[in-house]
């Protein structure tokens, strides 16, 4: 079993840190290249550059929790998550086709409740 992981290539799981600013603020992430790889994915899709597609999602998560707790672990967890939803059918995995025109509710519908919020949390 744990040849299936351990064989991983190295530069995989090496981490790159990437500078940024998010509003006008200098910041950076410390990411594994293979979540940068998933993000850059993920940017493409919606004719985005990563930084862009990062700050969106830190404004998102800010509309949404009113706060940003450890923001590489929740870049982390998207990366998991996208994977995860195409695995299930629920995101297409035809690139050309842009996360931000599916919809949400039905992309969610029919999970259980512990892998999403019923109810955005009060900000």
């Amino acid at each position: 079993m744990c040849e299936i992981f351990i064989r991983a290539n190295a530069q995989s799981y090496a981490t790159e840190s990437r500078s940024l600013r998010l509003h006008g603020v200098a910041t950076s992430v410390r990411l594994e290249k293979l979540f940068w790889a998933v993000l850059q994915e993920l940017a493409q899709r919606d004719g985005l550059r990563v930084n862009q597609l990062i700050e969106k999602l830190y404004d998102e998560l800010m509309a949404y929790r009113g706060e940003v707790v450890n923001f590489t672990s929740f870049l982390r967890v998207c990366c998991l998550r996208y994977q995860l939803l195409q695995l299930e059918g629920r995101i297409p995995r035809d690139a050309r086709v842009p996360i931000a025109s599916l919809d949400a509710a039905a992309v969610l519908e029919g999970l259980p409740a512990h892998c999403y919020d019923l109810f955005p949390e009060p900000a």
